[in-house]
């Protein structure tokens, strides 16, 4: 199995309606991992990487979705589109290349529980 190496940009998302997020880019991600690996190297890095503020770092993250591809439409939601989560929501059981993960790709990580509840009433507070 070859190892693809990409580079991607996860954004921490701690809050939907405070649009409270931090971008964290990734060199050198293996493609053909599973989500699933992936999900777990970020959930160590996230809890013990330097400069990242502390209420990044303890934030419970366990989910994946695309936000953007290289070359492709934007969102003009400010944190993360709430459309097609079936196609956009990462599925662990995949690897990163079958889920669509490719070179320069954004991705959001988050609390699926937050997601959820922010989807029923997207109110953004200042």
């Amino acid at each position: 199995m070859s190892s693809e190496k990409i580079t991607v940009t996860v954004r921490l998302v701690r809050s939907f309606e405070h649009r409270n997020f931090k971008p964290v880019v990734y060199h050198d991600v293996n493609v053909n991992q599973s989500v699933k690996e992936f999900l777990s190297f970020l959930q160590n890095d996230v809890s013990s990487k330097p400069g990242l503020p502390p209420p990044f770092r303890k934030h419970t993250y366990d989910t994946l979705k695309i936000i953007h591809q290289a070359h492709g439409a934007k969102t003009n939601d400010l944190v993360v589109s709430l459309d097609n989560d079936d196609q956009l929501i990462l599925k662990e059981t995949s690897t990163l290349k079958e889920a669509g993960v490719a070179h320069e790709t954004e991705m959001a990580y988050f609390k699926k529980e937050d997601y959820e509840t922010y989807k029923t009433n997207p109110v953004v507070i200042w």
